[in-house]
């Protein structure tokens, strides 16, 4: 299995409840009608709180502004990603993902990468 995750920053124009809200039920949906297209197993999404904690972590270890979200999106393999995202089909899902995220995503503020999980 491999995963693709993306961290993310909430459009600016957003709070972050607005952003969540978007995100789960809306994106989400939307995302569940393209999953098969994908040859995803399986979509997660970690939702930021807010609380002290984050603050105290953050500052602890002096590191940045956390992310308003964490997604993650599971493949049976990188060739299964590729040989989905590569279908015409594939293009025109990711593209109507692209256009729908731009409602509340900043991608300039946010990040995405492929990796393996290890669990302990």
């Amino acid at each position: 299995m491999v995963k693709f995750v993306m961290c993310i920053c909430r459009h600016p124009d957003m709070s972050r409840a607005q952003f969540q809200d978007y995100w789960l039920n809306q994106h989400a949906p939307l995302f569940q009608k393209l999953a098969d297209t994908f040859k995803a197993k399986r979509y997660v999404q970690d939702h930021t709180i807010d609380t002290r904690l984050n603050d105290d972590i953050r500052a602890s270890r002096g590191m940045a502004q956390e992310y308003d979200g964490v997604a993650e999106v599971w493949f049976e393999s990188e060739a299964a990603l590729i040989e989905a995202m590569s279908s015409p089909e594939g293009q025109k899902a990711s593209a109507l993902l692209a256009e729908d995220e731009s409602k509340f995503i900043d991608h300039a503020g946010s990040t995405a990468f492929i990796a393996v999980e290890h669990v302990f």
